[in-house]
């Protein structure tokens, strides 16, 4: 009983490392997949799922984002701020909110996505840029939405020569 309990073992061991050693062999003939990084940057091909930087893409100058903050809620780290504003209409004389600042860590973000999907207007999406690496981390953090610079006029006065 003991010998046949031994060459059952035996074989159920050498069984198990033949089926181990197929799949090595199988792969090990397989086309290989491994990109040479960075060499070939021009020719490399990323996947349209692909989540790299979050971007607000602008059109006409504006963005789509309106200030809602449902995104933001969505986020579930908090790597998503946006910040607003009230702005009175001269018309009606209703206030209105709109969007000041949005602000995005990319540093803190898990690409989950819950963000984009979270949106109504679509205002925000992932590009297939990943290259982000920095030595300081406060460079991760960035406005997503275009800087408006109002510029003030100054009169321009020049002092009279008598």
């Amino acid at each position: 009983m003991g010998v046949i309990n031994y060459f059952k073992t035996l074989f159920g061991a050498i069984a198990t490392l033949l089926t181990g050693l197929k799949t090595t062999i199988t792969v090990f003939f397989r086309k290989k997949t491994t990109q040479c990084y960075p060499e070939n940057r021009s020719t490399l091909k990323i996947s349209e799922r692909f989540r790299g930087t979050l971007t607000m893409p602008v059109v006409d100058g504006k963005t789509k984002c309106i200030g809602c903050g449902i995104c933001q809620n969505a986020c579930p780290n908090g790597t998503i701020t946006v910040i607003t504003r009230s702005v009175v209409n001269p018309e009606t004389g209703k206030a209105k909110k709109e969007l000041d600042r949005y602000i995005y860590d990319h540093g803190s973000c898990t690409y989950c996505q819950l963000c984009v999907n979270a949106c109504p207007y679509d205002a925000i999406k992932f590009t297939p840029e990943f290259e982000c690496a920095v030595f300081n981390r406060n460079k991760l953090v960035m406005q997503l939405n275009p800087v408006v610079e109002t510029e003030e006029v100054k009169p321009n006065v020049e002092p009279e020569n008598k």
